[in-house]
């Protein structure tokens, strides 16, 4: 499937709603738990969504439509949710990331990108040149990756408790 701005909308102006519905009201052990050493539990997803609203989809795609000759992207620190989430709660990190995120869409919307416009290029720190469309296919991604992400680290908190239905939960085997 070929990137339509729309369709990649849709998916980007549900996720804060989506992870919303997952995660309110919830109790710390539901969002608070991950799946070990070295993992992100669900508050710190939505901390490192908060991050990339901040710092990586909307900053990248003006730096490729600006008229600058220095194309470079900032490289993005996957980890800095864990400083800047500190002493927040879960019900702050999910209306930051709500407020962010309508913002951004809205600033994504009023660019009336082109197809000449998601051909334009930057440059990423690890993967050289990169279109707009690439990197607006990839906050759609990384979006639904992360949904993922939070349904399976929830799921891996019963991964012991349900015996042999595990074989049928590949959810559990990742």
């Amino acid at each position: 499937m070929k990137l339509d701005l729309n369709q990649a909308i849709e998916i980007l102006e549900r996720t804060p709603r989506v992870m919303e519905s997952m995660l309110s009201g919830l109790s710390d052990e539901w969002i608070m738990n991950n799946e070990g050493e070295g993992t992100w539990c669900p508050f710190d997803i939505i901390g490192h969504l908060i991050h990339g609203e901040k710092t990586d989809w909307i900053p990248r795609m003006e730096i490729i439509l600006s008229d600058q000759t220095d194309k470079r992207f900032e490289p993005f620190d996957r980890f800095a949710q864990f400083q800047s989430s500190e002493g927040k709660n879960l019900v702050q990190l999910l209306v930051e990331f709500k407020t962010l995120r309508a913002a951004n869409l809205e600033d994504l919307r009023s660019k009336h990108l082109t197809e000449n416009d998601l051909r334009k290029t930057g440059v990423h720190p690890a993967f050289g040149a990169v279109t707009l469309g690439q990197l607006i296919s990839t906050w759609a991604v990384h979006d639904l990756t992360h949904i993922t992400q939070v349904a399976r680290v929830m799921a891996k908190q019963y991964k012991d408790e349900v015996g042999p239905w595990m074989e049928y939960l590949r959810v559990l085997q990742s």
